[in-house]
Formats: structure tokens, sequence, C-alpha cells
């Protein structure tokens, strides 16, 4: 079972059990963090869509370490005027452990298609005068 999920302006794809680096957040190491945007969840059945989000679908994960990547030069020169900026950066992440994809309980995935199937439009016609 895998989910897409969207975080930190970016979509990750994580399954259970995953360490995936995210943007820096706010949370303590040790602490447990969710995520409510699910844009995607697939099983070996069937493949939820959301529109835009899926609704009842978390996943959690526990924070594991906050980090730096590797630093990045930032090399700018204008050409005939001596110009050189040189800049080093190194973004900061959060090292999260994927522990639980929580999907709706299958009875309310029953529920909401039963009043799907129940509720059909009536056919209503109108008596035109001569």
């Amino acid at each position: 079972m895998y989910a897409i999920i969207e975080a930190c302006g970016k979509q990750y794809k994580v399954v259970e059990g995953d360490t995936v680096f995210f943007e820096k957040l706010d949370a303590e190491e040790g602490k447990k963090v969710s995520f409510d945007k699910v844009i995607l969840v697939s099983d070996e059945k069937d493949v939820q869509v959301g529109n835009p989000y899926i609704k009842g679908v978390k996943v959690e994960g526990k924070v594991v370490s906050h980090g730096k990547g590797k630093k990045i030069i930032v090399f700018k020169m204008k050409a005939k005027k001596n110009e050189r900026t040189k800049q080093g950066h190194r973004q900061p992440y959060t090292k999260v452990e994927i522990t639980a994809i929580k999907t709706a309980s299958s009875a309310e995935k029953k529920e909401s298609a039963e009043k799907k199937t129940t509720t059909t439009k009536k056919a209503t016609t109108k008596k035109v005068e001569a």
C-alpha cells in the first residue's frame, strides 16, 4: 500500500516503513506528525484519487532527526565588469519515518456506496398548454 501526500509545497510518494526527507517541519525529534493532504491511496485492489484530497485518510509518521543537506554553490558573474559573487547554501530538512497509512473504514465506504445508488434523479415532466 502506498500514498501520495502533499507537504511543504511538494508531493511525496510514501510507503509504510519509509524514511522521507521533508523540508524543515516545526516538530521536535521523537514526536508524531500526521499529514491530512492525501492525494492518492493505492493498495493491491483499488486506487482512490482525491478531488483534490481524500477525506478521512491520514498518513502518520515519527520525526527521526533534523539536519542540513549538502552544500550548494551559488556563483554569479557579470562578464566584463569584474563582478563575481560566490555564496553557499545548505537546505534544512526533517527526516520522518512513515509509521501508518490510515484509510477510512470499509463500513464507511459501503455506506457511501449505498447512498450513491439510492439517490437518483427523478424525471420531471412539464405540461405544455397549447
